[in-house]
């Protein structure tokens, strides 16, 4: 048991290195620039990323939206049950976050994905929907990288495809991008 814990945490050390500094930088950039433009931020994603979704708008919202004086408008469009249950029953799971975004998204919002595979339905379709649109798109993405990866205007690939190292790091990912605001006095100016 001893090696494979250790086996595991090498492998989660090396995801965790795959991250490069520059990138989160100009994940950053792009939120405070939303945020100066009192731009929506929305957040997406399946099982374990629909967690990490929902946990970095908390903190954006909440911590990082104190730091800034004033909030944050974000939403995760993974959190509705009874929105998302209705249209993927009437129409299909693919939809859940497109007809959202329809209903809430304008040109100069932006919209975080992750998704460990890259190829979400779901995700894909909100993603080429938002370019297609006038959005800002983010997505972080496993190793395989996927269609997610192709679409979005900025990218973060964790460099392994093992699902829960993945989901880690880009909770690590979505931790930085909050609390840049609320530690570091040159984010949020």
């Amino acid at each position: 048991m001893h090696d494979w814990i250790n086996d595991y945490l090498a492998a989660q050390k090396r995801a965790v290195d795959s991250i490069k500094a520059a990138d989160v930088a100009a994940l950053i950039d792009t939120l405070r620039a939303a945020h100066k433009a009192d731009a929506q931020i929305f957040a997406c994603g399946n099982g374990g990323n629909a967690a990490n979704a929902s946990h970095f708008i908390t903190d954006l919202g909440k911590n990082a939206s104190e730091a800034m004086g004033h909030p944050f408008r974000c939403l995760s469009i993974n959190d509705n049950v009874s929105w998302l249950t209705a249209i993927g029953n009437d129409y299909a799971f693919e939809d859940v976050f497109v007809r959202q975004l329809k209903n809430y998204a304008r040109p100069g919002d932006v919209l975080i994905t992750s998704s460990v595979s890259g190829n979400s339905p779901n995700v894909v379709k909100a993603l080429e929907w938002s370019k297609a649109h006038g959005l800002r798109t983010i997505a972080l993405v496993g190793g395989k990288r996927g269609r997610s990866a192709e679409l979005a205007d900025q990218v973060i690939v964790v460099e392994d495809t093992h699902y829960g190292r993945v989901e880690d790091v880009q909770m690590h990912v979505l931790h930085m991008l909050c609390y840049a605001f609320v530690e570091r006095a040159d984010a949020r100016a």
